[in-house]
């Protein structure tokens, strides 16, 4: 969320006949609700948006409001991990979340646990150039450290996802993403051949 200029950077609409920002209407709302979710990872942790330089001074959602918030990050977030706990939410109440308040039942095992290639990575064999069907670890697959369900989930209507494309996973539902993900892909042959 944009904080420098009072959020002028991020208007979303008008109210009483002038510039509403996000960051009004975030302490707004967020002041007054039961709960706040903050999906995606702009939301989360300033995502994309406080990149470096960070010219419009993003930041987190929690930040802004000082209270727990919900966080659920990703860049995009997937659809099911926002029903799924607003649906638990309206069902059953608070959701277990872990130390970064992340619901456990989207974000409590990473990537690397359950990727269908975890085969290759503990018998050595990884991936020289994108396209080979080995693991992506020494390419720069950020896996072991995004806890997330990609792999059981999937993208695109549950038909693939990045490392079914042969595309290593490049964190974007860790926090600091996009900036201590990088860089995305690794080329660096000598590392590969190791």
């Amino acid at each position: 969320m944009a904080t420098a200029n009072n959020g002028y950077y991020n208007i979303i609409g008008s109210m009483d006949g002038k510039p509403l920002t996000a960051l009004a209407a975030v302490k707004f709302l967020g002041a007054r609700a039961s709960h706040v979710i903050a999906v995606g990872a702009c939301a989360v942790h300033g995502g994309v948006s406080a990149a470096k330089p960070n010219p419009a001074g993003c930041v987190s959602v929690a930040s802004v409001l000082q209270r727990k918030v919900i966080q659920l990050p990703g860049c995009p977030c997937h659809p099911d991990w926002f029903t799924g706990t607003l649906a638990h939410l309206l069902l059953y109440g608070d959701p277990e979340l872990d130390r970064r308040n992340r619901p456990v039942m989207f974000y409590s095992q990473t990537i690397h646990d359950r990727c269908e290639r975890r085969s290759f990575f503990d018998k050595g064999i990884f991936a020289k150039k994108l396209g080979d069907g080995a693991c992506m670890f020494k390419l720069g697959c950020r896996g072991p450290i995004t806890p997330i369900d990609c792999p059981i989930r999937k993208w695109n209507g549950h038909v693939n996802w990045p490392v079914g494309s042969s595309t290593p996973c490049i964190g974007c539902a860790q926090f600091g993403f996009p900036d201590q993900m990088e860089p995305f892909i690794s080329y660096d042959v000598s590392k590969a051949e190791e």
